[in-house]
Formats: C-alpha cells, structure tokens, sequence
C-alpha cells in the first residue's frame, strides 16, 4: 500500500468511507455508518474520543484522562464493519479517491468512495506562535496533563520557597480568553485555592492566590452577552477572580505577560509563573491539505468554508465537519460537530438526497462558572446560578461515552463539588538516575516528574 509518491497512485486497498479523526462529528459520523452495516476505515493520530468539554476538569484533578477521552476502537467494537486505524493523513488525492497516510513509519494508500474530515481545530495564537512557548494550552489530554502537573508544582514550590516575591509569582495565574474554557479555568483555579489546597497546605490561604482573567471584547463570554455576560462576571469576581475587559495581550514571556487597553492607551505588566492561553482556535494542518487539493476557500484560522451540505471544493464525495469548518457562522462546539457528521452519513447512506442543506437544531448554550454556578440559555429561556450548574452537570453527563465514565464522573464530582477532594492530583519525586557503577555516597539528589522547570518549558502540542 505503498506509492503515493510516484505518479499515478497505485491504490491497493478500498473502503466504502474514510473518516479522518476521532473526536465529535467523526464519531457521530461512524456510529452511523456503523449502524447501517457499511464499510469504512477511521484514521486518527490517536485513538482516543476526547471529550473536550471536561478537559478542564482533567487540568484541575476533577476527573481522570481515561474518563475524558475513551478508546474510540473500545467505542466502535461491536461494528465488524468499523475498521480504526492509528495514523496521520498527509495527502488527499481527489481524483483518484484515495488519501495518503503514514503509520509504523510507511506510508499507505487507502481509496475511498466518499471521504469524511473531521480532523477538530488547536489553539490560535493570532500571528504571536511564539506565545505556545510559554503558555498553557487545553485542547488535547497531554495538555490538560501538563497544565496540572504546573498547577501542582506550583502550589508545592509555594509551599515550600521562603522568597516571598517568587510565591507570590507561583501563585499567580493569567488566564487570556473569557470563552468557556478560559472563565471554567478561572473560576475552578480559585475553587483549587480555597477548598483544595487551603485545606492541605495551611500556609496558603486562599487570597494568596490571584487569578486574572483577561479578555479583548468588552464582556465575560462574548456569545452569551446581556445578563447572562453580566451574571457571569459577577459569579466569577465574587469568587476572587479579576476580570480584565476589554485589554490585549501584547507580549508574555516567562514570568508574566504585559497587557494594554486600546481605549486608554494603558498598558501594564503582569507577572505569574502560569499563563493560560484560551483564545481562539485555528484548523488543524489537514484543513490546508484539504484546500488546496480540492480548491476550498478559507476563512480566517483557516477553517474550510463548506457548501451547505458540507461538501468541499469542486467535490461532492467529500465532506468537512465540526471545528475545522464555518458554515452560516455556526459556533464551533461539539452540537455542531455532532449534527453535522449525522447529517453527512446521512448522505452517504442515502437517506437524504444528495446536496441537502443541512439545518442546525439550537439546542441551547451553557457554561460553568464555579461551584454551583453556571449559566444556561435554551430558546428564549435564560438560567442561571444552582439550576443551570445541574443542568450543565446532567447534560454532560449523557454526552460522556459508557455506563462506566459516567459512574465515575459522579463520584468524582460529588467528591470535589461537594467535598474538598480532588483524587487526580498527584506530585511524585523519583530518584535520580544514578550512572552504572556508581555509588550512593550519602547525597539525596531527586528529580521531579510533577512539571519541568518553567526555564525549560516544552512547546503545547496541539491536536
């Protein structure tokens, strides 16, 4: 299955549908097709179902990995007809209805009779790449890993440091985006301060603790607006959190990030250990792949502008969904994905005609805030506080795949929204490598694998 790089491609092996990826719209997508007994190959450069949403409550040890982010193939075992592979796709070849992919260091080619990508989006930096450096994104499950083991490190190394400048610093939290993922973040870092960590650590209370939240529009949750943008901030400064409106981010390095308000011309710096980046978000590569292949515009972060029925380009067997894609302005989030990759096997299958518009069903808005707060809008229904935080718990509760996830979800919430636990916190010392043939001689050197020096910052792996 080699020989995409000569010439004409020389496809070996055909499938009836290939769905490249694995989060929302493939899955919805595959369960479709697998449903109706016909053939086809998801590739995915990983093999889990992250469910995105609760990816936050992964970074701050709610829940565990393995509860977010499902084995896709566990997912569709019982489908004879569902074949998952773990690769990258690196070339689609329209005309001959084939993709390229590499796995087990070769590359293979698949055909296809109708292709579908859903290949999801990563973080957008808005032209300053460099902030992926030094800042924390949450948008895979290394991500949300890293991020509690910094979250961690950081409450340790305050515990312990007698440099009351650099607690301070340690202690300190910039969260730049005031979407969902930034105000969940903000909102759970304080719930952390107060009834996790200044019930284990007595020295640190939790005023000592300073979350900032910054955002460029002139509201809490943009989408939202009116007084559910207002309820929002209100929940989230009587919590501790500073809400910083209508500010840009304008250079973060290592130890802080200098913010400036176009409206006064103000600019100030910032210093913090932790910077958590949450604004706005951009195609994965395969959406380039995709354009340029089948003659698809683009539109900003590189996102396809699809037809109507999801088609892309000059091709009407294939098909782009969820967050890689804009359609009508529709918001990138999971019920989009999700609708759209019905809709697409729909298609497929022949149940709709071909070229069939597809219509969005808004089922309604919500987000997090705190602990017992939350806002929700269905329609023209608007909630907030207590009610809207179990509807938001109950509605991502049916979404989390298997019986089992979802038992443990509950116990894990009662025991953190209820109680003072957090059980997916954890902070290790191992010792250090000693070299063969030498000896012990009394010193204890240890090594940490809680979070590497911020001196040393990994680059964010995006999805």
């Amino acid at each position: 299955m080699d020989g995409a790089d000569t010439g004409k491609t020389n496809v070996i092996e055909r499938t009836e549908v290939v769905i490249v990826g694995s989060g929302f719209g493939a899955l919805a997508t595959a369960k479709k097709l697998a449903k109706a007994g016909t053939p086809f190959v998801l590739i995915s450069e990983t093999t889990e179902h992250l469910f995105q949403p609760l990816l936050y409550q992964v970074a701050t040890g709610v829940l565990s990995p393995g509860e977010v982010a499902p084995s896709i193939r566990a997912i569709l075992a019982k489908y004879p007809n569902a074949d998952v592979r773990l690769g990258r796709v690196v070339d689609v070849l329209p005309d001959d209805n084939a993709v390229v992919y590499e796995a087990g260091g070769r590359r293979h080619t698949l055909g296809y009779t109708h292709l579908v990508a859903a290949t999801g989006a990563r973080q957008a930096y808005f032209g300053r790449d460099e902030f992926a450096d030094v800042t924390y994104a949450l948008k895979t499950v290394e991500d949300a890993e890293r991020l509690r083991r910094q979250i961690v490190r950081c409450f340790e190394e305050a515990h312990t440091t007698t440099d009351p400048e650099f607690r301070k610093n340690l202690l300190s939290f910039v969260v730049v985006g005031a979407g969902p993922t930034g105000v969940e973040l903000a909102g759970q870092i304080k719930e952390l301060a107060r009834r996790y960590f200044a019930e284990s650590m007595h020295d640190i209370k939790a005023d000592d603790v300073t979350v900032t939240l910054v955002e460029g529009a002139d509201k809490v949750l943009p989408p939202f607006g009116g007084k559910l943008s207002a309820y929002s901030q209100e929940a989230l400064e009587k919590g501790g959190v500073e809400v910083v409106l209508g500010t840009m981010v304008t250079d973060i390095d290592e130890h802080g990030a200098t913010l400036s308000t176009p409206t006064t011309e103000e600019s100030r710096r910032i210093t913090a250990e932790t910077i958590i980046w949450s604004a706005g978000i951009q195609a994965n590569d395969f959406a380039g792949v995709l354009a340029e292949r089948t003659g698809c515009d683009t539109v900003r972060g590189g996102r396809l502008l699809v037809d109507n029925d999801f088609t892309v380009g000059r091709y009407d067997n294939i098909f782009a969904v969820g967050d890689m894609v804009t359609l009508d302005n529709l918001p990138a989030q999971s019920p989009f994905a999700m609708q759209g990759g019905r809709h697409v096997a729909k298609t497929i299958l022949g149940k709709i005609p071909a070229g069939t518009a597809f219509q969005y069903r808004d089922k309604g808005s919500m987000a997090i805030i705190n602990r017992f707060r939350a806002i929700t809008r269905v329609g023209k229904i608007e909630l907030t506080g207590f009610i809207a935080w179990i509807l938001w718990l109950a509605v991502h509760l049916m979404y989390l795949v298997g019986f089992r996830n979802r038992y443990i979800a509950v116990m894990s919430w009662c025991g953190s929204f209820l109680g003072h636990r957090r059980p997916h916190f954890y902070y290790a010392q191992e010792a250090a490598r000693v070299p063969a043939g030498a000896t012990n001689s009394g010193v204890d050197v240890t090594e940490t694998d809680a979070a590497p020096s911020e001196k040393s910052r990994e680059p964010v792996h995006a999805a």
